[in-house]
Order: C-alpha cells, then structure tokens, then sequence
C-alpha cells in the first residue's frame, strides 16, 4: 500500500502541509518495504489548478491514500472518484504519520473528506490558521493602496479647487477629452486612485467625457514611467504602445460614454 503525504519538506522530519494544493512536497511512501519518494510539486505556487495537478500526481504514483491538513471538498472528490482516500486535519510530522500506520492507529485521524459530509464538515484548526494567515497577508498587501487612497483624497481636496478645474475644463466635448487625456497620461499610480481621482472631478462638474478618458489613459499610458518602459522593452516599443494607447483613448471614451447615455435612456 502506497500514501500521499503532502510536506512542507522533502524528509521524515517536515511537518504535513497545511493545504493540499500548495504543499511543497509529496511524500509517496510503500508501507510494505518502508521506502519513500520526495516528489517536488511543480505548481505549489500556483493560484488555479493546483489541486488537478495534486490528483494527476497521485493517480499516477499509485498512491491509495492521501494525508494532508486541509482538502477541498472539489479535489477530495475527484481523488475518491479515482480510488483514493483523503484524510484531512493532520498537523503531525511525516515521521509520526508512519508511524501511526505503523501502530494501527487510523482511526485517531480526525476524518475523511467525501461529498456527503462537505456541508456538515467543521473546519479543522489547521484550515483554520490558513485561512487567517491568508487574509492577514492580502490585508498587508492592499494596507498601502488603502493608506494612498486616503492620502490621494486629502490632496486633492487641498490643492485642487473647483475653480482651477473649470479653467481647464471648458464644457467642450472634444476638447474635455483631450485635456483629460493628458492629465490622465502625465500622472501614474495604481488604478484604484484614478477612480478616485475621477470621482472627485465628477462632484466638481467635470464631463464624463474628460473622466472616462482620464481614467483610460491613468492606466494605459504613462509618461512618469517611460524611461523605465524605455529602459525595458526598448525605446521603439514603450515609445509606440504609449502613443497608440494616447490615441484611441479619445475614441474610445467618448464611444464609451455615448453608449452609457443610451443605456441609461433605454433603461432609466
């Protein structure tokens, strides 16, 4: 009889992986003659498909069980439905799992992943702490968006008064478009501010035209960027695409805003 364990690591001592997708390791071990085999899992990094790649990897180990901390109820069935048992909630090290083989204790494991049980399960500890170190990080990561947007609003509101705006923007169409176009092609940042910045130019009476073609342009073209583009893709190419993306982002927003007005007339 052939087990799965999946691993932080490639020896006896690593302790079983939290999720079964992005294990480092598979441990394949023979319980008849003790051997193992340390299967490095090609996609542990992956966003999608790791769980598919786990059951292929399996299947084509031999492997009759599965030992892991956490297994979706999806990726359980799909290892069941090619003969394999999932045991989930082990938070031991790959040395005591075979050795609870060994001693005949399976039965201490805390349960089998299967479809009919999926909607009654209660979350193990260890899915547990996964999913809030999973949260902690995309808080961590989106803390500094949050804190520039905050900082973006403050700016803006100090620093561009309505009256600087409406000597930019005149009203006309074509030429609101164009200005805002530029504006949108000097400054950069990530895109989550220029919705921001759009809404804000929207309470002070800007077009739809200039806002539309302002948020295009913020993350199509950036004119404080291109010497890094330059530097990266080539002068000719950075040079080229940048132009291109200034170009259509007239037509673009003013086709845009034109269908938005008879969808709203359609449907308002």
């Amino acid at each position: 009889m052939k087990i799965a364990i999946s691993a932080d690591g490639p020896d006896s001592g690593a302790k079983v992986a939290q999720k079964l997708g992005t294990a480092r390791y598979m441990i394949i071990v023979d319980m008849e003659n003790g051997d193992y085999e340390a299967v490095q899992n090609p996609v542990a990094s992956a966003q999608r498909g790791a769980g598919i790649q786990i059951v292929l990897l399996a299947v084509d180990k031999g492997a009759e069980t599965i030992v892991t901390g956490y297994c979706s109820p999806a990726i359980a069935d799909q290892l069941r439905a090619n003969g394999i048992e999932v045991l989930t909630g082990i938070a031991d090290t790959v040395g005591e799992v075979i050795e609870q083989y060994r001693k005949g204790e399976w039965g201490k494991f805390p349960g089998e992943v299967s479809a009919l049980d999926a909607k009654e399960r209660k979350l193990h500890r260890s899915a547990l702490i996964y999913t809030a170190r999973s949260a902690a990080k995309q808080f961590i990561n989106i803390l500094p968006i949050l804190i520039g947007v905050v900082l973006l609003i403050g700016l803006f509101n100090t620093f561009i008064t309505k009256d600087i705006l409406t000597s930019v923007f005149s009203g006309n169409m074509i030429l609101d478009t164009l200005r805002g176009a530029l504006f949108g092609s000097i400054l950069a940042g990530n895109p989550i501010n220029s919705y921001i910045i759009g809404g804000e130019l929207l309470n002070y009476g800007i077009s739809l035209f200039a806002v539309t073609a302002f948020i295009i342009t913020w993350v199509t073209v950036g004119l404080v960027q291109l010497p890094a583009e330059i530097t990266t893709l080539g002068r000719r190419f950075a040079l080229l695409r940048n132009g291109i993306s200034f170009i259509l982002s007239i037509p673009i927003a003013i086709i845009t805003v034109i269908i938005v007005n008879l969808v709203k007339r359609w449907f308002v």
